[in-house]
This record gives structure tokens, C-alpha cells and sequence, in this order.
């Protein structure tokens, strides 16, 4: 029998590797907001993983060993990515093909979908066919986008926007809400 989850962490992936990311603020922005016992570890090393090859065991990569392990660990995944040229960037999509393979996803349905931008509607879609293809599930109640896009904020100036911060807290709060119920069906 499990008990109720009084500590709920989340691994948060962000699709760019870019240094001053709009999505990379989202979700430093999102850590902050969360509910106290909520712990929201953003993952920065997608720029560090190989190229995705299945004749490659990914136990050779200490990188994606790491990125397994974290994903294995945490109970949901929040995601914040651009959109380039209708699609995910590479990265994100390699992270995922390694990911694949792995047991880290087994028993992992949770992804919460944070959008930097109002305009990135055709990466959103990839990016949940992509996970319920993996058997993810979005809890589409707690994903929103926040509209950062022609903005240069950073983590404090999107917590500043009480519409921001808001609608980020309550998107947690619903996302940790469906963990914690899938978690009870198990009880």
C-alpha cells in the first residue's frame, strides 16, 4: 500500500539551449511558484546528450544514465518548449528517443505542458503525441502558456505578473492534484 504523497517532485525539462530562454524562465519561474511541498528540479543538460543511434546502449552515456535516473525518480515531468519551424528542436526529440527505450517513463504518466508562447500550437502537438506515445499522459487542466513571447523576462519579472504567477501556481497545484490521485488508486 502506498501513502498519501506528502512530497511531490518534478523534473522540468526545458526544449532550449538557449542561455537566456524565454522556456528555461518558465519553468525557473514555475520552481518558485510551487507549492511547498512541491520540489520542481529543472534538468539542464539536454545540450550534453548524444545523438540518439538504437545500435548504441545508452548505458555507455553517463548523460543519459543521468537523465533516466532523474526521469525515473521524479513523479511528473513539466515541459517548457519553442517551436522551430512547426516542430520540437532536436534536442528535446533526442532526450525523448533515449528515453524510449528505458523503463524511466513505466509507471511515469504525468506531463505538465508550460508554453512560452500563444503561436508554438504545432510543437505542443508533437510533443503530446510524442508522450502519449510513451505512455505519458498530459493532465491538460494543469498545462497552460503564459505569453512571454516579444517579453524579456526573467524568473522575477514573470512572478511579478500576478496573472502569471497565478495561473502557473494553479497549474501545479492541479498537476500535484492528479499525482497525488493516481497515487491513492494504488492505495
Amino acid at each position: 500500500m502506498q501513502p498519501y504523497l506528502t512530497n511531490i517532485s518534478c523534473l522540468a525539462i526545458s526544449g532550449s539551449l538557449r542561455q537566456d530562454s524565454s522556456n528555461t524562465r518558465l519553468l525557473e519561474a514555475a520552481a518558485e511558484c510551487a507549492p511547498p511541498e512541491v520540489t520542481v528540479e529543472i534538468y539542464t543538460k539536454l545540450g550534453d546528450l548524444p545523438h540518439f543511434n538504437p545500435d548504441h546502449d545508452p548505458r555507455h552515456f553517463e548523460s543519459v544514465e543521468v537523465l533516466t535516473r532523474k526521469v525515473r525518480c521524479a513523479h511528473g515531468i513539466i515541459v517548457s518548449t519553442p517551436e522551430y519551424a512547426h516542430g520540437l528542436p532536436g534536442a528535446l526529440k533526442n532526450a525523448f528517443d533515449w528515453l524510449v527505450g528505458s523503463d524511466a517513463f513505466v509507471n511515469k504518466p504525468f506531463i505538465m505542458l508550460l508554453n512560452a508562447s500563444a503561436r508554438s500550437v504545432y510543437a505542443q502537438q508533437s510533443l503530446v503525441e510524442i508522450l502519449k506515445t510513451m505512455s505519458g499522459i498530459e493532465i491538460e487542466l494543469a498545462s497552460t502558456t503564459i505569453p512571454l513571447l516579444g517579453r524579456n523576462y526573467d524568473r522575477a519579472a514573470i512572478l511579478a505578473q500576478a496573472d502569471f504567477s497565478k495561473r502557473i501556481h494553479e497549474a501545479l497545484s492541479i498537476f500535484v492534484k492528479a499525482i497525488r490521485a493516481h497515487n491513492q488508486q494504488f492505495v
